[in-house]
């Protein structure tokens, strides 16, 4: 790597290299479509299912993920306790039926996933780190952020 690059990745705040980073097996139309709609439709299971255990646990993981968010971008930060707070209501309407919708969304969304990884021929980010299963939600905020003209 050349000084000049060199000095450009350390300037980089983290979250946009986690960014480019995921968005490099991600570039085919037809998988970032599955991801925008399977992302969101996961982190709403897995708050079901985690909440179908004890809420608190559910409540756990939405403390320890916003503090691996607050590390990385305040905007991001807000997004995600606003969309968590919706998916912890929504998952409070499902009632008594919560781990069976629960788990036919993770299921069925996790299906999609691959499938769109497929597509795309590339496997998906979370395999070389798991660090990337809490920033795939980031990479569908920053394309909301990017046609809204927000930076994170």
């Amino acid at each position: 790597m050349n000084t000049l690059t060199q000095s450009a990745a350390s300037e980089a705040r983290k979250v946009d290299l986690l960014l480019a980073h995921y968005g490099e097996s991600h570039r085919n139309p037809r998988n970032e479509v599955i991801h925008f709609v399977a992302i969101p439709l996961i982190m709403l299971s897995l708050l079901g299912l985690l909440s179908s255990l004890h809420p608190w646990v559910a409540y756990a993981f939405v403390g320890a993920s916003m503090a691996y968010y607050a590390r990385l971008s305040a905007a991001f930060l807000l997004a995600m306790a606003l969309l968590s707070a919706i998916g912890l209501l929504l998952v409070y309407a499902m009632g008594d039926r919560v781990l069976v919708i629960s788990a036919a969304i993770f299921v069925l969304a996790w299906i999609a996933q691959f499938v769109g990884h497929r597509i795309e021929g590339r496997k998906p980010s979370f395999f070389e780190d798991l660090q990337y299963l809490w920033v795939g939600p980031l990479f569908v905020l920053s394309h909301l952020f990017r046609r809204l003209g927000w930076r994170w």
